[in-house]
């Protein structure tokens, strides 16, 4: 048990005046808790004065803070880093990990070294000289062997013409013994050729067989590996509980722990307070270093925790805590959807915020379950989606056919649609275009990241319409309809790098996402007339 006076730190100023919170964080939305932004800002401080010590954490890093009580009352703090810092798991001023994989002496190292020497082997055998003569001879002898049968069937046909031509004074069973004869040499000089391939085909085979057999080895000692690494990770939560983080897995979708699960900040933090018999209080994770290419991460912002690795995982640690709600599965009752639009065949209706556009997941009344109870019509279809916590028009189809009609518009962006959205800070440019590639975060989900070897493309052009107190009110065509496209655009530091004020996924908690779908403009596919639509936001 590591030693509680070097990992628990008290404020260095008075919080004699803050309140506790009441309820303990809920890691995945969150706004972090006043002492949770004064541990960061210590924890920020102390690298600071330390960066020779940590080299890498400009390259960026997730730290976490978790906000305890001693065995006193006094409340303190304790801070993490997800995965290594410095190539190190284990720091005197942060939590130790749960489990230490970077043991010299310990099973995971020495299999590690293993599995590092098969690739090694493996690696050389693939790029060793005799794999490649081996592959060189086999295919000269396949190219060999088609040139040979080339120019014999050349000269058989040469041979044929010669008897034809000579047919009426020679005698014809010589003709035909003559012809029999290049029949049957052909035939042989296929097989030698043939069985000179299979030779050289069986001699590279054999020699890829001992590749395959390590290659074989390696997959299984890595797997054997991570099921006793996943195995020697016992978390503990407040029950006073444990649990290996292969039991935690087994009851999920995934079956098994992805790379990386327990490393991250708030399970090191949890597990520590835990171990220790200190009382957790409130949690916040945050940046520290540069934005990482993909996924958008700004110095000293606050970040929930990952859904993929630290939700099953945090969802046994928290067991015991008495823990905010979920805002996300708070129900939003409406008794009716204002209607903007309606004829024979489509309803929009503008969307309030907060609420589903259909039903989801989470145990929540959509958008579409009151216009059916409403209308009275089963067929209802919602023909493109809003985010939960984006307002403004959304339409709906009357019936099947109208819904494919409708949804070919959205397709192939015949829609030509406009949001307004308030930006968290000021823009140099007043106009452009963003294109960015977009791909689902399986880790981090339903988060979005940009992925430029798989992302798929999407498109939006911008106006500023006016700047306000370190506000920028904004106007969105999006072209494409990525998920989380405009919240991306307007984040990422390859877009505007200023997320969508509100934004909890990509910028900070509000009161309210600030993103309303403002216009839609098109031609009726059934009536052939010019459509506009617009519902001013309410912000």
């Amino acid at each position: 048990m590591e030693s509680i006076s070097d990992k628990i730190h008290f404020f260095k100023e008075d919080i004699s005046g803050i309140e506790l919170p009441i309820k303990f964080t809920f890691p995945f939305c969150y706004e972090p808790h006043i002492l949770c932004r004064y541990a960061a800002n210590e924890v920020y401080e102390y690298i600071k004065e330390n960066i020779p010590l940590f080299p890498d954490v400009s390259e960026g890093k997730m730290f976490g803070v978790l906000i305890v009580l001693d065995d006193t009352g006094t409340p303190g703090f304790l801070a993490a880093y997800s995965g290594l810092l410095n190539n190190k798991n284990q720091h005197k001023y942060f939590v130790p990990p749960i489990y230490n994989l970077l043991n010299p002496g310990g099973y995971f190292k020495k299999e590690e070294s293993v599995i590092s020497g098969l690739s090694l082997n493996i690696d050389k055998l693939e790029h060793s000289m005799e794999h490649e003569e081996l592959k060189l001879s086999l295919s000269r002898t396949e190219k060999d062997g088609i040139t040979r049968i080339s120019e014999f069937k050349i000269l058989m046909k040469e041979k044929k013409r010669l008897r034809d031509e000579m047919r009426d004074v020679v005698d014809k069973e010589k003709l035909i013994k003559e012809s029999q004869f290049y029949k049957a040499e052909l035939k042989r000089i296929q097989s030698n050729i043939n069985e000179d391939i299979m030779h050289k085909k069986l001699e590279l085979e054999q020699f890829q067989n001992i590749i395959e057999d390590l290659k074989r080895e390696r997959k299984q000692r890595s797997a054997d590996l991570q099921k006793r690494l996943f195995d020697s990770y016992i978390v503990l939560n407040a029950l006073g509980e444990k649990s290996t983080l292969t039991e935690i897995f087994i009851k999920t979708v995934l079956k098994f722990p992805p790379g990386g699960s327990g490393e991250c900040c708030a399970p090191k933090l949890l597990q520590f307070a835990y171990a220790n018999g200190l009382k957790p209080v409130a949690m916040a994770e945050f940046w520290i270093g540069k934005s990482p290419v993909s996924i958008i991460r700004k110095e000293m912002e606050f970040y929930p925790s990952c859904s993929g690795k630290c939700g099953p995982i945090l969802g046994y640690m928290l067991q015991g805590l008495d823990v905010e709600d979920n805002p996300l599965e708070q129900s939003v009752s409406l008794q009716t959807i204002e209607k903007v639009f309606e004829d024979d065949y489509i309803i929009i209706v503008n969307k309030p915020q907060a609420i589903l556009s259909v039903p989801g997941k989470i145990k929540s009344e959509s958008v579409e379950d009151i216009l059916k109870s409403e209308f009275g019509r089963s067929d209802l279809k919602a023909v493109h989606r809003l985010d939960m916590a984006t307002s403004g028009l959304l339409m709906f189809a009357k019936g099947e056919v109208n819904y494919k009609m409708f949804q070919q518009l959205f397709s192939s962006h015949s829609i030509e649609k406009h949001y307004i959205a308030l930006l968290d800070g000021n823009i140099s440019v007043e106009s452009g275009v963003i294109k960015l590639p977009l791909s689902s975060d399986y880790i981090e989900r339903p988060k979005q990241k940009v992925d430029y070897e798989n992302g798929k493309e999407s498109i939006t052009y911008f106006k500023v319409i006016e700047h306000l107190n370190n506000i920028t009110r904004i106007d969105f065509n999006p072209i494409t309809g990525r998920t989380h496209q405009l919240r991306m655009h307007s984040a990422h530091k390859d877009g505007l790098n200023v997320p969508i004020k509100g934004d909890e996924l990509y910028g900070k908690k509000d009161k309210r996402l600030y993103l309303h779908s403002f216009s839609m403009r098109f031609i009726h596919p059934f009536t052939g007339q010019k459509i506009y639509v617009s519902k001013n936001p309410e912000f």
